[in-house]
């Protein structure tokens, strides 16, 4: 819906202004408002106080109506056509994934590796077009079902890359692999991952069970108990590593290179488990320092005795004080092997560099290593001089160059995970390191009214398979096909915390935007998934791999971005399943234009009113199921 004022301007001017017209008015509306409301403002703090407030909202208001008319002239003048419906991609896109193209990288003069990174400056702005699923999509099988047995048309990988992708896979090939085929069925439409003949879940489980007993615990169940509730793991394979910490409420994040088929991301999505691209190769990964309690590589293809050891020096600045990493790789092979060589090559100098960034190797046993990041602060100062330096100044981390230099004790942050409340919610003095302690509350205070105003709205909407029967409740866990859920302006984690505090059985990818305030240290510090992103750029996923997106404040926010709205509905198309939900809440205007937005793309959209007095409005969402 356009504004009056400039329904108003398509009559004087014609259907079509110009745009220098268009923005030449814009201009002249903005300084009237500021030169009127301010004189108005200053005149009613003359006569009476109890104007004043009233004028200042109604001067706001006109304000931000007026920004969020500006950003829309600036979509039209782009050449968008909001009662149009957007075209289709060509078959060839299907798992198109933008920032990943190594053909136009290699053209654009990336080498040596630099070609399989992320590189969005490259992506050109090409013509809008929605992504159809593959011929063979079916809406994934509802959890926990999703979990074990997934559609194979859902994925692009082919027999042969299933069964070489798993890192579990590789590690029990070569003793098992008949009982290995036999467990990992690739059905004629599905991919199952079966427990009963004992190998895949069994064995991650030994597997799981050794790491800790190689940390002195007596099972894995006492990881919390050691304060290890974060894992990131590189390069998952099909997933079943992070499956089984999930089982025993860990929180483990999947990271893989981007690839064109058989992807290990994509794989992990498709059963449910977080997981995003990302690549050691010359960046940091998004995450600032400190984010989580064991790093995780079992066979993940990572040269970590590469680049003068920068690539250990990134996993030690995501690694907290005390924390844990593990690297699964065969030691040694027949003598005359080029891999056992190249093996051996490649743990030599983790035997040494390791200690000149306060790391010590705690245990070691068959083809794992697990090494500790030091929880004394004192170890950095009685370092050799010649010694990997300690970094000064702020700490940047997204995507930024890879840095020579270790994060010290200095950071506020510093604190060792064997020091850390047992309890799941953080402590005050924990919520003191990242800021007042009073706006964490707020925010908590202000979701558990969003779930008495308009979650009982989205709940039986979104969370039922069927209509809703008289006295019927919603089970728990709730078996429908919400699972994979992203909070895209995700401010403290509330959503996530929501959805904990109502048992849905989802997981949340909490997306803190890199031009707002930077809450991520505290969404990963309560044991939440969560990235910093910029969503001006494609956030780095696969096709359709999320069942519900989420911004509360989003589009206001990206209304003096330098992006277009349209695009990051295209992306949000791009990203979300079909049959998938959009739940967006946002003040009028930001609304009323993205329920436009929504209609372009062929979303069915729905505006509900709250009724609780302020000009915030939801707008609810679902992606139909498009093939032609």
């Amino acid at each position: 819906m356009r504004s009056p004022w400039l329904n108003k301007l398509s009559v004087i001017l014609g259907p079509r202004p110009p745009v220098s017209w268009l923005f030449l008015c814009v201009v002249s509306l903005l300084a009237l408002i500021t030169v009127f409301g301010s004189s108005s403002s200053s005149s009613f703090d003359s006569e009476t106080s109890t104007w004043v407030p009233e004028s200042y909202k109604n001067y706001r208001r006109l304000k931000e109506q007026a920004a969020v008319d500006y950003f829309e002239l600036r979509t039209l003048s782009s050449g968008a056509s909001r009662q149009r419906e957007l075209g289709f991609c060509g078959k060839e896109r299907e798992n198109y994934v933008p920032c990943y193209n190594v053909t136009a990288n290699l053209l654009s003069g990336f080498k040596d590796g630099e070609e399989f990174d992320r590189h969005c400056e490259v992506v050109g702005q090409g013509k809008w077009c929605l992504i159809r699923p593959p011929k063979d999509y079916k809406t994934p099988l509802q959890w926990p079902a999703g979990r074990d047995v997934i559609w194979s048309g859902n994925v692009k990988i082919t027999k042969d890359q299933f069964l070489s992708s798993g890192s579990m896979t590789k590690r029990y090939l070569s003793k098992h692999l008949d009982a290995l085929l036999k467990m990992m069925l690739l059905e004629e439409n599905q991919i199952a991952f079966q427990s009963d003949a004992g190998l895949t879940f069994d064995g991650v489980k030994d597997y799981s069970r050794q790491i800790a007993e190689m940390m002195g615990l007596g099972s894995d169940s006492e990881f919390l108990q050691a304060g290890v509730r974060t894992v990131l793991d590189i390069g998952c394979g099909f997933g079943s590593f992070g499956a089984h910490l999930v089982s025993i409420k860990l929180m483990a994040l999947c990271i893989a290179g981007y690839e064109a088929t058989g992807s290990q991301v994509q794989l992990a999505l498709e059963r449910g488990l977080p997981a995003m691209i990302g690549n050691f190769i010359t960046r940091q990964l998004p995450y600032p320092s400190f984010s989580f309690d064991m790093v995780h590589c079992a066979q993940c293809g990572i040269p970590w005795d590469k680049k003068e050891g920068m690539l250990l020096i990134e996993v030690d600045r995501l690694l907290k004080p005390g924390g844990y990493f593990v690297l699964t790789s065969p030691k040694s092979k027949p003598h005359g092997s080029a891999t056992g060589t190249k093996i051996r090559n490649m743990l030599t100098p983790l035997e040494q560099f390791p200690e000149k960034i306060c790391w010590s190797l705690i245990a070691q046993q068959d083809e794992t290593f697990i090494w500790q990041k030091t929880a004394d602060a004192q170890c950095y100062s009685s370092r050799k001089q010649n010694d990997v330096p300690l970094c000064k100044g702020h700490d940047a981390s997204y995507y930024q160059a890879l840095s020579p230099c270790i994060i010290g004790p200095s950071s506020k942050r510093w604190i060792p995970i064997q020091n850390r409340s047992s309890s799941s919610e953080l402590s005050s003095a924990e919520l003191a390191l990242h800021g007042n302690p009073e706006d964490f509350f707020e925010d908590l205070q202000g979701w558990k009214l969003a779930l008495k105003n308009y979650w009982s709205l989205l709940t039986p909407l979104i969370f039922s398979d069927h209509p809703k029967r008289p006295g019927a409740e919603d089970p728990l866990p709730p078996f429908n096909m919400v699972r994979n859920v992203m909070d895209m302006n995700a401010h403290y984690g509330g959503l996530n915390a929501a959805f904990l505090e109502e048992k849905k059985s989802v997981w949340v990818m909490n997306v803190v935007p890199v031009t707002s305030r930077n809450m991520l240290p505290l969404i990963l510090d309560r044991g939440f998934p969560g990235v910093l992103h910029d969503w001006c750029e494609p956030f780095p996923t696969y096709p359709r791999t999320y069942d519900m997106l989420h911004a509360n404040g989003l589009l206001s926010h990206l209304s003096s971005e330098r992006c277009s709205l349209m695009d990051l509905f295209v992306e949000m198309d791009r990203i979300l399943r079909p049959e998938g939900w959009v739940v967006l809440y946002d003040k009028l205007g930001a609304i009323e234009l993205a329920r436009a937005h929504a209609t372009q793309i062929r979303w069915g959209a729905r505006v509900i009113d709250l009724q609780n007095g302020s000009d915030q409005r939801l707008l609810i969402c679902q992606k139909p199921f498009l093939t032609k």
